[in-house]
């Protein structure tokens, strides 16, 4: 049975109630808060080394601990293994005219993935009736252990709705792709948290290092968005 560790206590998924994440996110911001200002210091000399553009933190009422940056990026040509287990292309699952939040993420993980997985949960339901309009999309960074069977079952945890969408393929196609977004860290247990969100028919991204709440990816989708 796969375990949920926090600190020293080791607490069984299968017994907790259904709100578990909500409770798991109260106690674990407390333990990731050094991590959080870890990370926005590298974010501002990564953002300077890759040649994108640092705004300012406070933008959209950002959290002091949350880089704000504007990039492009150029997506590779590689298939991806959705989590209903169709291949497909990763620049045509970006290009399907939504605006676009994209995360990194791995199944085992337990610390930065539920926490960025539990936002994207609760920005589904901020956009209520229209959060199919945007496309949310999570890509494992252990796709040899994240099967699609898997995939579904992480996403089955976290209500994913039809607008949200889990990924998986071969280690090559992964890596390449947290490349390309300037993701990758050399192995899954060193990555940080990373939100990327475009507009539809956009080559801009922005670049949100840190916890990003529901609330500031919200704000970045834009008010067309927000008010469906």
């Amino acid at each position: 049975m796969r375990q949920v560790v926090r600190a020293d206590v080791a607490i069984s998924r299968s017994d907790l109630p259904r709100h578990w994440l909500r409770l798991f996110i109260a106690c674990a911001l407390a333990s990731v808060a050094a991590l959080a200002v870890t990370v926005a210091g590298l974010g501002i000399s990564r953002a300077q080394a890759s040649g994108e553009e640092v705004v300012d933190a406070h933008h959209h009422h950002l959290a002091p601990e949350i880089t704000r940056t504007l990039a492009t990026y150029t997506v590779p040509s590689v298939t991806l293994v959705r989590s209903d287990g169709k291949h497909v292309s990763l620049p045509d699952e970006l290009g399907d005219d939504r605006p676009v939040v994209l995360s990194f993420i791995y199944t085992t993980c337990t610390t930065i993935c539920p926490l960025t997985s539990m936002t994207l949960a609760e920005l589904q339901g901020k956009l209520g009736a229209g959060r199919d309009r945007v496309h949310l999309m999570s890509i494992s960074i252990d796709p040899e252990q994240d099967t699609p069977a898997r995939l579904r079952e992480y996403a089955r945890e976290f209500g994913a709705g039809s607008g949200w969408q889990h990924y998986t393929g071969t280690l090559a196609a992964s890596v390449a792709s947290q490349r390309a977004f300037n993701v990758y860290r050399g192995d899954k247990m060193s990555h940080s948290p990373v939100t990327l969100v475009r507009q539809a028919r956009s080559d801009r991204w922005v670049r949100l290092e840190g916890f990003a709440t529901a609330d500031q990816l919200l704000s970045e989708l834009g008010p067309l968005v927000a008010s469906r």
